[in-house]
């Protein structure tokens, strides 16, 4: 499932160089997974009551063009592992990631995730 969440670059997020620093392209992606989250009706609040947290594993970005002050970006999501990508308003590709995640019970434990928050949307698609 492809999901887009729209952000402007803000000035506390550039660097002296005037581009957005690396570090925060990782808040774009969090923002972004969140968004997705929010439009497939995950409930995000609910699964935390449940004694579950969702935990970023694993990151794998990569760092592509930069992206200025003021800038419109667009935060895309894939579904299986988020496959995201932060991208200029001229289509240019800012940062692609791969970002893995796993349930995690209140004891730190690895778990699946509740069947009551098996949203549609949040089992990765089939490829055929």
């Amino acid at each position: 499932m492809k999901h887009i969440a729209h952000h402007v670059v803000r000035t506390y997020e550039c660097d002296g160089y005037n581009h957005v620093n690396n570090a925060v392209y990782l808040n774009f992606l969090e923002y972004g997974r969140m968004e997705f989250l929010h439009a497939i009706g995950f409930d995000y609040k609910g699964i935390i009551k449940e004694g579950f947290y969702l935990y970023v594993t694993h990151i794998d970005i990569h760092y592509k063009a930069s992206a200025v002050l003021d800038e419109p970006v667009k935060l895309g999501k894939i579904s299986g592992e988020f496959y995201q990508t932060v991208t200029k308003k001229d289509g240019t590709v800012c940062v692609e990631a791969r970002v893995s995640w796993a349930c995690v019970s209140a004891e730190g434990r690895p778990s699946k995730i509740p069947e009551s928050f098996l949203v549609p949307g949040l089992i990765p698609e089939q490829k055929t």
